[in-house]
């Protein structure tokens, strides 16, 4: 199982530490992020993100070769090519469902095809793995979140898009940085269900442990607003799912607070802890995964 440096931070980042001080040693508590409404399209539409810095991804990740049981191609986003790793193409006659896997950390390594899709496919589905702008050498700026949604919308009209796949049938899940993504995919797209692994919801809790990292404009509530699930919890566009670890249960309330928000609203929304860390949660996570697919899909 694949072990990067980004994902180990990931799980650090559960602890509540101070925004104003990675390092703080007895932050003051959150209160709960305010309801901002049920259309993040809308809101994404009417916002921008200032960021203060511009670069690559704070990771570096592995050669873009595709791993073993997949193959590489290049999909657009806005005015760049990114890099996704699929499924090789199958017969077109009988559609498969597919998943828009979403790796963890901020760049891909070739464990993350091993540990995150290979499941998926081995349960009958197709699986795309994207890159983001700004991570392995690809073009754009990283944006912690924001922009990078852009990309994962993207990956899915490409992967909707593939002959050997069924339209109507198409599914996200992510894990740690990818699970977050995975559930603003799920706000801002069209997915028949999705499930994230070890998400972070609320990403003030994130944030504060990787205040040096952040490329916006921190002092601006909205920024971290629209990049949180929870903000905007009531306007699932799909099924979700949200699982984490029994060893990294400081999640726990925010990922309550936005399967509490989508309930009110309607919405298919559960939580399950399975037992491991951040990273041993995985194998567990996906196997609700599937069970859930299958239950609401």
């Amino acid at each position: 199982m694949v072990l990067d440096r980004r994902s180990l931070l990931a799980a650090l980042a559960l602890a509540p530490l101070g925004l104003a001080s990675a390092r703080a040693a007895t932050p003051e508590p959150l209160s709960d992020p305010p309801l901002l409404g049920s259309d993040y399209r809308a809101a994404r539409a009417g916002f921008r993100t200032r960021l203060l810095r511009r670069g690559p991804a704070p990771d570096e990740g592995d050669p873009l070769t595709a791993p073993d049981g997949a193959v590489a191609l290049r999909y657009p986003s806005g005015p760049r090519e990114l890099v996704a790793w699929a499924s090789p193409p199958s017969d077109a006659s009988a559609r498969k469902p597919a998943v828009l896997v979403l790796h963890g950390g901020n760049a891909i390594w070739h464990g993350h095809w091993q540990d995150l899709a290979a499941p998926y496919i081995a349960a009958g589905f197709h699986a795309l793995m994207p890159t983001m702008r700004g991570e392995n050498g690809q073009p754009g700026d990283f944006s912690a979140f924001y922009d990078e949604t852009d990309d994962v919308l993207a990956a899915a009209t490409v992967l909707r898009a593939r002959p050997d796949v069924d339209p109507e049938r198409v599914y996200i899940s992510g894990h740690s940085i990818g699970g977050t993504l995975t559930l603003l995919g799920a706000l801002a797209g069209d997915f028949r269900a999705a499930a994230a692994l070890s998400p972070s919801p609320d990403t003030r809790i994130f944030f504060r442990r990787f205040a040096d990292e952040v490329p916006f404009d921190i002092a601006d509530p909205r920024e971290v607003e629209m990049r949180s699930a929870v903000c905007f919890a009531s306007g699932f566009r799909c099924p979700v799912l949200m699982s984490h670890g029994d060893g990294e249960t400081r999640s726990s309330g925010a990922i309550d607070l936005t399967v509490a928000r989508a309930r009110a609203a309607g919405q298919t929304a559960e939580h399950r802890v399975v037992p491991g860390d951040h990273m041993g949660s995985i194998p567990g996570s996906i196997r609700e995964a599937l069970a859930f697919f299958a239950r609401v899909g």
